[in-house]
């Protein structure tokens, strides 16, 4: 069975990701599997280079939140090559962000969703990419709402600080995997 995990920048997803990593699950990474393409594929590197006129991240970041349409013309050249990378990858786990929105929710057979409060969400992205608030609602608001991500998902961990993530985790695992 392979799994995929969501959920909103600052959530927390890479953190739930290493609780399982703790536990013997790899987890494939398509955020990083997409910086790794990025740097080390001559067919994504050439069209991106087509598209926008530079590889540099700053440039890639800045056509990307221009404007949904680049935001669709970058994802229409990373995504395929990221589906067909974890499907050679051998991995049972993918971490993305944009699981539902990139497609690959299409690549998975159950959907956990991590979660947090949104002022939770901000304060974690300010401080982990020093940025201001606007700047992390923007990224937020490129990302579908949380709720949506919720109602579609089939299991929902909270990160909000409070709840108790190994428990929620555990659980989780337990349904997944058949022992």
């Amino acid at each position: 069975m392979k799994i995929g995990i969501t959920g909103g920048i600052g959530s927390g997803k890479s953190y739930v990701c290493q609780l399982l990593m703790t536990r013997g699950i790899e987890v494939y990474d398509c955020d990083q599997a997409a910086k790794r393409i990025i740097r080390t594929s001559d067919d994504v590197r050439q069209q991106l280079l087509q598209l926008i006129g530079s590889l540099e991240k700053a440039d890639i970041a800045r056509f990307l939140l221009e404007s949904e349409a680049n935001a669709k013309k970058i994802d229409s050249i990373v995504h395929p090559a990221v589906f067909r990378d974890f499907e050679e990858s051998g991995y049972q786990w993918m971490e993305s962000a944009i699981l539902y929105e990139s497609g690959a929710s299409k690549l998975v057979d159950r959907v956990i969703v991590v979660t947090a409060p949104e002022d939770v969400r901000i304060q974690r992205v300010m401080q982990r990419d020093g940025i201001t608030r606007e700047k992390a609602l923007q990224w937020m608001q490129r990302q579908w709402p949380q709720a949506e991500l919720q109602r579609r998902a089939d299991y929902e961990i909270v990160n909000d600080g409070k709840q108790n993530l190994d428990k929620q985790i555990d659980d989780i695992i337990k349904k997944t995997i058949k022992r």
